[in-house]
């Protein structure tokens, strides 16, 4: 068992906070989510490391798994499920796992976070190889859930990495690079919901961004990859190609038929043409 969580202490500062009126709530929650802020930027040499590594293995075909149980497996799901339609990246290539199974994205499965055993299962069951990375997520670190990822990788050889608010804990020892941001104890104790949770939220876009942008799945600032998989996709793929390829709406509209809706295609076909 890895050294206790500072995310499990007691906050000194809402230690009364049943009975804080309704402002003093909303202060108390937002100032420490400042601290989740400064947590992560404290990390970004890690996160950078961490960055280079998921690049290499999508390079070359390898895939990404992010595992973790409640919040922690939620934040992981959110932002593998954004990877398709935001830079056009087949869903296989970015994947969650989560304790409990998808039925646990909607709500908590008793004693899923105990299971190792089920995220060998998983793993196996995706046929994890050494050509993969597993980024593991527990804000405490002690998640028999995400520790149990980590057997399997070191197992096959696949990369292992760290998403934890706890240094100190089993899953940072074990990873090859831990991102451990510490956001210190929660407004309400143990609800790593909170700050816990919103450290995660932020590395974990910093993560799939700068690696998408690194693979080219962006040019400029444009999401030219995405999916136009609605109305407004549809029209921002237009607006795109208007601006990177220099044509107006009614040519837009062509290139973009031309190539059955990918952006970064049409803009392609407009430069040959140029």
């Amino acid at each position: 068992m890895g050294k206790f969580a500072a995310t499990e202490a007691v906050l000194e500062s809402t230690r009364e906070l049943s009975s804080f009126r309704v402002k003093e709530i909303l202060e108390a929650v937002h100032a420490e989510d400042r601290h989740a802020l400064e947590a992560v930027g404290a990390v970004l040499p890690s996160i950078e490391r961490a960055v280079e590594i998921l690049i290499c293995a999508l390079e070359g075909g390898g895939r990404w798994f992010n595992v973790g149980a409640g919040t922690s497996g939620r934040m992981g799901a959110l932002d593998a499920a954004e990877i398709p339609p935001t830079f056009g990246l087949p869903a296989d290539r970015v994947q969650a796992v989560i304790a409990g199974g998808e039925r646990a994205l909607l709500r908590a499965v008793e004693g899923a976070e105990d299971d190792a055993e089920a995220a060998h299962g998983e793993l196996r069951e995706r046929e994890l190889g050494p050509g993969d990375v597993v980024l593991a997520i527990s804000a405490s670190g002690e998640t028999p859930f995400a520790l149990g990822s980590f057997d399997i990788a070191h197992e096959v050889g696949a990369r292992r990495l760290a998403l934890t608010c706890n240094p100190e804990s089993s899953l940072a020892a074990a990873a090859e690079i831990a991102i451990a941001p510490v956001v210190g104890p929660e407004v309400i104790a143990g609800s790593t919901r909170m700050k816990g949770g919103l450290a995660q939220k932020m590395v974990l876009h910093l993560l799939s961004t700068s690696v998408m942008v690194r693979l080219g799945r962006v040019e400029g600032n444009l999401m030219t990859n995405m999916i136009p998989a609605s109305e407004k996709l549809r029209e921002r793929g237009a607006r795109i190609v208007m601006e990177l390829a220099g044509v107006d709406a009614a040519t837009a509209a062509y290139l973009l038929e031309s190539a059955d809706g990918n952006a970064a295609q049409a803009v392609e076909l407009a430069r040959r043409r140029s």
